[in-house]
């Protein structure tokens, strides 16, 4: 059991910034890192239980200290991917803005079908007067 020193190169801002188009493969890329770096000195579960009921400070303190660097590495990378979601949803102006559009163009579609079905109707009222017009003059030469 060889005691092993990790270094973590979290960024040391408390939340990630915000990801842009190039930057953001390189962030995640460097929180994922981190994450496995900090997890490296967990994974043996036997030398971890080996150390853990060792009476000896120090080895609790390193066990302790590899916990809080995991942990830490992965808040910062619960963190990055709560942004990202963040950045993924529209604001409620933006969403409101979608429905209004969506509501114009419904209303724009169904003026045009009343102004078709009223040439229609226009059209149908003037071949039935026609005929009207047709069986009176009919009816007066008899």
């Amino acid at each position: 059991m060889g005691d092993r020193q990790v270094v973590v190169e979290v960024p040391s801002n408390s939340s990630p910034p915000l990801p842009n188009n190039d930057d953001n493969n390189n962030d995640m890329i460097s929180y994922v890192t981190s994450l496995e770096t900090a997890l490296l000195p967990c994974l043996p579960a036997r030398e971890l239980q080996a150390i853990d009921r060792s009476p000896h400070p120090s080895h609790q303190i390193d066990v302790d200290k590899h916990a809080r660097d995991f942990m830490e590495a992965a808040k910062k990378l619960q963190l990055y991917f709560i942004s990202l979601q963040r950045e993924d949803q529209p604001t409620k102006a933006e969403t409101l803005r979608k429905e209004i559009a969506m509501m114009e163009e419904e209303l724009d579609r169904k003026n045009e079908l009343i102004k078709k079905q009223e040439n229609l109707i226009r059209e149908w009222q003037k071949e039935l007067k026609d005929q009207l017009d047709k069986h009176n003059a009919e009816l007066n030469k008899v």
